[in-house]
């Protein structure tokens, strides 16, 4: 089968919830598995990417964390609260949260239960990276390498994310397209840390793709508590 080949968007029952994923490459390939961020759909793992994946002799699948994208959504959970951040940072109050990084760690390796697949090298960026650790910890045995991109242990000492990045994750959820393609952009501009032309240009197409997919809102404030509530992986 050519390496470029691009498997539709499926669905499999993995840990309980349904999960949207695609494949790219060969089946008889070493299976990649890619695991996105917070608030971000699994078509932010960019199809050329994954194509130029496949074609180094990757099996690669990106799928819908829960919450987001096509994945199952959730319930439960309040929108965060500037209150429990400050009790979390100086008095080391738990937040509450509907699920963990953990319960999403096993999302990843049911996914793999149901692809058939025993083990894979597993890449995550942002959460995704916790995710991967978290899979790392508790399955050891599911990985054939870990690869951790902008992400972190969640250690307490690290330095926090800086005000702007703050204030664009604790930013109240956009009401229109517009006011959300304006966000994206913002949001990956501040993320990028830095000017990179290449992808701003093509930040409005993949805000619109992103948006026709559909948006959850609430199931971002669930998979922020998740993080927060996880604690350090250190």
């Amino acid at each position: 089968m050519n390496p470029s080949t691009h498997q539709p968007p499926q669905i499999a029952r993995a840990n309980g919830i349904d999960l949207c994923y695609e494949i790219f490459g060969d089946p008889a390939a070493e299976p990649m598995i890619l695991i996105m961020g917070l608030g971000a759909q699994m078509i932010h793992w960019d199809d050329d990417f994954c194509r130029q994946l496949a074609a180094r002799g990757f099996r690669v699948i990106r799928f819908d964390n829960r919450d987001i994208g096509k994945s199952s959504r959730l319930s439960g959970g309040k929108p965060l609260s500037p209150m429990e951040l400050l009790k979390l940072r100086f008095l080391k109050i738990p937040v509450q949260a509907p699920y963990r990084l953990h319960d999403m760690a096993q999302d990843t390796v049911g996914l793999m239960d149901a692809l058939g697949i025993k083990s894979a090298h597993v890449v995550g960026v942002s959460m995704g990276g916790m995710i991967a650790q978290e899979i790392a910890i508790s399955f050891p045995q599911r990985l054939r390498s870990l690869t951790s991109i902008m992400s972190s242990t969640g250690n307490p000492k690290l330095p926090p994310p800086t005000r702007e990045a703050t204030a664009i994750l604790m930013a109240p959820p956009p009401k229109s397209r517009e006011e959300y393609l304006e966000r994206f952009a913002k949001t990956w501009k501040v993320l990028r840390a830095g000017h990179f032309p290449e992808d701003e240009a093509l930040d409005r197409a993949r805000g619109e793709r992103a948006f026709e997919r559909g948006l959850n809102p609430a199931g971002v404030g669930r998979q922020l508590r998740a993080i927060l509530a996880s604690g350090s992986r250190k």
